[in-house]
């Protein structure tokens, strides 16, 4: 079992958090990005640098997961594509992405970007707080001991 980052666009806050887990509780953490990220040394945590292109992170993230993984993305066509691998995937907000939510979350994700290629503007994320920190952390903890269940540890 590993948990996957895509670390592009990951909060610090919840980089931080996912590292003190990893190191805690001795589970491999890969953090995949196409832009060097700082990471702490440690036999749990790595870091991988891709090539640029607009795909590059989520095509690494989706070749290298396994069925027992965790990813971590705010990406939905990559959540899109792990969830039927039955990869366990959260955003940084601690949202789920199940089969069951999947495939609405990803209509609507392209009907907005739909509308900003028309040229209407829309408003972007909420800002990320505490609030959203400890949902994540919530929900990471919740999902990563049912995922270390599956796999017997």
């Amino acid at each position: 079992m590993k948990i996957w980052v895509d670390a592009d666009a990951c909060p610090a806050e919840i980089k931080e958090l996912i590292i003190r887990t990893a190191r805690r509780r001795k589970i491999p953490a890969v953090f995949v990005a196409n832009k060097f990220i700082g990471i702490p040394d440690s036999a749990y945590v790595a870091a991988v640098r891709v090539g640029m292109g607009p795909e590059v992170v989520d095509d690494y993230i989706a070749q290298h997961t396994e069925t027992s993984d965790l990813a971590v993305t705010q990406d939905i066509p990559l959540a899109s594509v792990l969830v039927p691998k039955g990869v366990t995937v959260i955003n940084p907000r601690g949202d789920l992405y199940t089969e069951e939510n999947i495939g609405e979350r990803l209509s609507i994700r392209n009907f907005m970007q739909d509308i900003r290629e028309s040229g209407t503007i829309t408003p972007g994320p909420k800002p990320f707080g505490q609030r959203e920190k400890q949902r994540f952390s919530e929900t990471f903890d919740r999902e990563l001991n049912k995922c270390m269940k599956r796999i017997g540890t």
